[in-house]
């Protein structure tokens, strides 16, 4: 049985959220609301081409605004994409950015709204310590969110994880000023996406709500969250998976998605730990990463969350509410959705597992594993991770 949190905790709620099929048509209002009258819309290449871009800086165009696209976003974003936008954005001399797509569009935007008006490096504002308090706050430019994937959470969400190409490390960003202003949650905006991407981007949400309910420390509110995130991601996951225009089950997961957010300023753990080095390295997709290496997190962790594990299974309604019963589960959650059972599958090979768990290790979520885990014990997971072994 883990040991009892002392009742002592920091706790934060997102920002405003328009929720709802077609509120994307409330998208010039918004940038309104906030003062922006020369937003710079960030977005991913590919969505870059999809008409709801074009449809969008349209009407925004329609409506008065002077607004211009940036898209030099990878995967994965890297110091060099955000370095990119805060140069569009000030030769334009926008006043504030729309974070349009998924986890790595709405990333870049939000770091290069943040990073507009700094003076210091981006690496002086990791999430480590007080060191957001560097910041100058009258130099965070606002921004708005239009998440096109159920997954990260990130327009809910008061950081930014950016790649920096010289460590092949993730580092995560934050300011509490990062935090959107508005956020638009339209889920036809992800009818579009693919069932590989609705799968990773979905177990995503999963893990952000689990690790986040496992993590030590008293957060009753974000626990509360959590494992109704956890409820939806169960009976929508598939069903978003199998049928790409089920807008009822689309919308259930971007707010499962957001809640994951919401929730995981409780902590991640060691399933965040062990995708971060891969995705830095092999550009990996992040969800999907997170979801090869779960279970073997998890199995790792048993000692310390069993006895909540039992909890979520039986407030899961699932049909053996037990531990193995939950391992059982998500084992077959992943296969009905098309994840890979090891990370060879994805390209981890034997060779890379030293250097692997070395960052995974110092990553800043592995404080938040509800097991101790050091360079031994992060190499133990990967070994059983890239053999399959359970």
């Amino acid at each position: 049985m883990a040991a009892s949190s002392p009742l002592v905790g920091n706790w934060n709620y997102p920002t405003s959220i328009r929720f709802g099929a077609g509120r994307i048509r409330e998208l010039a209002e918004a940038c309104k609301a906030v003062g922006l009258k020369r937003p710079l819309l960030v977005t991913d290449p590919g969505l870059a081409k999809l008409p709801m871009i074009a449809d969008a800086m349209m009407a925004l165009r329609k409506a008065g605004l002077e607004v211009a696209l940036f898209s030099e976003v990878k995967p994965n974003p890297v110091a060099a994409n955000v370095e990119a936008g805060i140069r569009v954005l000030r030769a334009g001399k926008h006043d504030g950015v729309i974070a349009w797509g998924g986890g790595s569009g709405i990333d870049a935007a939000k770091a290069i709204a943040f990073m507009a008006g700094q003076t210091r490096p981006m690496w002086d504002f990791e999430d480590i310590g007080d060191w957001w308090t560097r910041a100058n706050p009258a130099g965070i430019y606002p921004s708005i969110a239009v998440p096109t994937t159920a997954g990260t959470g990130s327009e809910t969400g008061r950081a930014s994880v950016i790649t920096d190409e010289k460590t092949h490390t993730k580092k995560v960003i934050f300011h509490p000023k990062m935090m959107p202003a508005i956020v638009i949650a339209d889920p036809e905006l992800t009818v579009g996406l693919p069932a590989k991407l609705t799968a990773g981007t979905g177990m995503d949400a999963f893990i952000h709500c689990f690790e986040a309910y496992c993590a030590p420390g008293y957060h009753p509110y974000a626990e509360g969250i959590a494992v109704e995130g956890m409820r939806l991601v169960k009976e929508n996951l598939a069903r978003a998976v199998k049928d790409g225009r089920d807008v009822e089950a689309r919308g259930h997961m971007l707010a499962a998605s957001q809640m994951g957010s919401t929730a995981f300023q409780k902590g991640l753990g060691a399933i965040h730990s062990l995708s971060h080095p891969v995705g830095a390295v092999l550009d990996t997709h992040h969800g999907l990463t997170n979801a090869v290496a779960m279970p073997y997190v998890v199995k790792f962790n048993r000692p310390a969350i069993e006895e909540k594990v039992v909890r979520l299974a039986r407030w899961l309604n699932l049909a053996a509410p037990t531990f193995d019963g939950f391992m059982q589960w998500t084992l077959d959650l992943r296969r009905e959705v098309g994840i890979p059972h090891t990370l060879a599958e994805l390209g981890v090979k034997v060779e890379h597992l030293d250097k692997f768990a070395e960052l995974a290790a110092v990553d800043p979520t592995a404080g938040g594993n509800p097991v101790k885990a050091g360079v031994p014990e992060m190499r133990k997971m990967y070994d059983a991770a890239v053999s399959g072994r359970l």
